[in-house]
């Protein structure tokens, strides 16, 4: 028979060629003028330079924290196997992050020339770009995967099939840490640069200056380009992988507890396979016709994910029944549940921050009453868009946890909602592909801008850059939704690991037990305490980044007259040095209050924690997300011509508004999700640590 665990490394062979393929398809494309090439390598030296001191900081605490569970190895406190896997998880990502960055950096220019012969074709060079980042995120997850499930196999070759498969599946818990770490630095990094410069360049430039966006006098203009690639490309790229790690991982250990063995695991990774085919022929159905609306670009987008779900939807039930039986035929009706929750989330997360629908239209109007009216109608429509993705969340783990057969085996439950969160990600390829195609379609419009290629190209440009918002907030929304599921099913996972690790081990996580309630509400505070840390940090960054474009307006002569060139490397190198110092503090704090909370509460303080940072993390991250993206379209809307247009005093509030919004966006919300999954996967890392040494037991 079959081996459907070997689907996984064919699975990454196919993703890796198809992003080979995609990668060559962007660079045969013309960059355009050589002042379009010059500025295109601007942001590429910048986004790279930025890259290297990212990964040297990081690699400082990947050494520190491996050497500590090197010697929590030598003490027997967990498997010889984590530390090096620690290692693995972090270089992978690291490498997706770079591989996607390159590409990206490499196709904005090209993306802008493209767009001077038709929308389409624009569409499809920005659309490729971002297809090579989706791709190599999954391919190298699925890489790193198959290497550490063949090894561990072998290693554990001795012992009878169900406690081999326990034994890979709890030592592969363990693993996710190192793509965890990377992802909180990838993501608050990148965040902070990224959110320095645009503040920066729009607090002056904008609303001091009068200048255009993206217009070349100002200072900020390249490090805001650099930047909307650090956060979105590799920082979104790093999330997303480490979502997919902890999914499949959670997926494959609750299927052991289930009873389903080798059988479940095959399961769950046939599934991920499956995801990498249908999102390789969904990418074929995005193109457009020219003067498309914003309506029809969407829909361009949606189809390719659509039927690329479509494609999962069908395949599965014959993976479910082929490798489980007809016995548990309802774990395929988990699988839908995921797949639904994940088109919901990113259609409801478009209507809340899309400016082709009533909310954000009406918060453009707000505007006629200044800044602060708009600044409160974002903040209320943030809380108000939190309501449907919780809904549609716990109906996704109700209709998961019974359909897959809660009610008979409470462990077969829990093993369908793990695999509706691998179901709502296997379409991962695809998905981020439409993510990582707005920062491409944002550095093309600005590049457009900057050269003057005419008003054309210039509107077709904008239309791929509205595009690109819309995208990027769905984006944030598909990864807040998915790093959900993916937590609660880390949080088993970590329940499991215990019983697995001390039998005896006195569980009791009723809500009255006081460690289990002082856990509760120590979870529930982090998201707050973490998401003041980066809008701090952003605040900071974004100061010294206003007080140097403002002694380049006052110093350079000729600059704001056009005559002479502004000195971009050094707002680049600002962001640069200020996005380094500050991403330290938050990573350090995913990774050790759950150890300090597991010494002194012990493990039922930790569950509590864990849940009740992914409640509050989960609805903060929501409401930050959808609010920074409302006021950015609103402000788009009016740009548009809406309520006054670009220049009046609508306008000048709703960039103060889409300046709050900055770092809710796209720093503090969407690094929320990487913090609940960190405090999950360093939670299972100690757990042994925990369990010897935890001051109540």
């Amino acid at each position: 028979m079959f081996d459907f665990t070997l689907l996984a490394p064919i699975g990454a062979v196919v993703a890796l060629i198809f992003a080979i393929v995609m990668a060559k398809s962007v660079l045969k494309n013309s960059e355009g003028t050589e002042q379009m090439a010059k500025i295109a390598g601007s942001i590429r030296k910048g986004a790279m330079a930025y890259l290297k001191r990212q990964y040297i900081t990081v690699a400082k605490v990947f050494v520190v924290v491996f050497v500590v569970l090197l010697i929590l190895a030598f003490l027997h406190q967990l498997s010889f196997f984590t530390p090096i896997a620690f290692l693995t998880g972090g270089i992978f990502s690291a490498l997706a992050g770079f591989f996607g960055m390159k590409i990206a950096t490499s196709a904005n220019a090209r993306t802008a020339w493209a767009a001077k012969e038709s929308l389409n074709k624009g569409l499809r060079v920005a659309f490729s770009a971002g297809s090579v980042m989706g791709f190599v995120v999954v391919g190298l997850g699925l890489v790193d995967f198959s290497i550490w499930y063949f090894i561990l196999k072998a290693v554990y070759a001795g012992l009878p099939a169900p406690e081999q498969a326990a034994q890979i599946t709890m030592q592969m818990l363990t693993f996710g840490m190192g793509a965890s770490t990377m992802a909180l630095f990838a993501r608050v990094g990148g965040g902070i640069f990224t959110k320095a410069a645009d503040v920066g360049a729009d607090l002056v430039g904008k609303v001091e200056a009068g200048i255009p966006e993206d217009d070349p006098r100002n200072p900020a203009v390249i490090a805001d380009n650099v930047g909307d690639n650090v956060g979105d490309v590799a920082g979104m790229g790093a999330d997303l992988y480490e979502s997919n790690v902890g999914a499949r991982v959670s997926a494959c250990a609750l299927a052991v507890t289930a009873g389903l063995g080798f059988e479940g695991i095959a399961a769950t990774m046939a599934i991920v396979a499956i995801g990498v085919f249908a999102s390789v022929i969904g990418s074929f159905f995005v193109k457009t016709k020219e003067d498309a609306d914003q309506k029809a670009l969407l829909s361009a987008l949606r189809r390719g994910t659509y039927i690329a779900a479509i494609l999962v939807a069908v395949a599965s039930f014959f993976v479910v029944r082929g490798l489980l039986g007809m016995e548990h035929i309802g774990v395929f009706g988990a699988v839908i549940s995921g797949l639904l929750a994940g088109i919901l989330i990113g259609y409801f997360t478009e209507y809340y921050t899309a400016d082709a629908y009533k909310p954000t239209q009406k918060l453009a109007g707000t505007s006629e009453t200044g800044s602060a009216t708009i600044i409160i109608g974002g903040l209320a429509l943030g809380m108000r868009s939190t309501v449907i993705p919780v809904v549609i969340v716990v109906a996704s783990i109700m209709a998961s946890f019974y359909l897959a057969g809660g009610m008979q085996s409470y462990s077969l439950g829990l093993y369908g909602i793990a695999l509706s969160a691998v179901a709502m990600l296997s379409t991962l390829g695809i998905t981020l592909a439409t993510d990582a195609y707005g920062p491409v379609a944002d550095n093309a419009g600005g590049i457009a801008e900057m050269t003057g290629l005419g008003e054309d190209v210039r509107k077709r440009t904008d239309a791929l850059d509205s595009l690109g918002n819309t995208t990027a907030a769905t984006g944030k929304g598909f990864a807040i939704g998915s790093a959900a599921l993916t937590a609660l099913a880390l949080l088993v996972s970590y329940i499991d690991q215990v019983r697995a690790i001390s039998p005896d081990y006195t569980l009791n996580l009723q809500l009255t037990n006081p460690p289990v309630l002082v856990g509760v509400l120590i979870g529930a505070m982090l998201p707050f305490i973490f998401a003041a840390m980066t809008m701090e940090s952003v605040g900071r960054a974004a100061q010294s980044i206003v007080v140097e474009v403002r002694r380049q307006f006052r110093e350079i002569a000729g600059l704001m007259e056009g005559t002479a060139e502004a000195d971009y490397h050094t707002c680049v190198d600002l962001c640069t040095k200020s996005a380094q110092k500050e991403m330290v503090a938050p990573a350090i704090l995913g990774i050790a209050v759950p150890i300090v909370v597991g010494i002194v509460f012990g493990v039922n303080g930790v569950v509590g924690m864990l849940g009740g940072a992914t409640a509050a993390g989960f609805v903060l991250a929501i409401m930050m997300a959808n609010a920074g993206g409302a006021w950015d379209n609103a402000k788009k809307y009016i740009e548009s011509g809406a309520f006054g247009g670009k220049g009046s005093d609508n306008h000048k509030a709703a960039v103060v508004g889409d300046t709050v919004g900055d770092p809710f966006k796209d720093t503090s919300g969407p690094s929320i999700n990487i913090l609940i999954k960190l405090l999950s996967i360093v939670s299972i890392v100690f757990a042994t640590v925990v369990i010897n040494c935890s001051l109540i037991k």
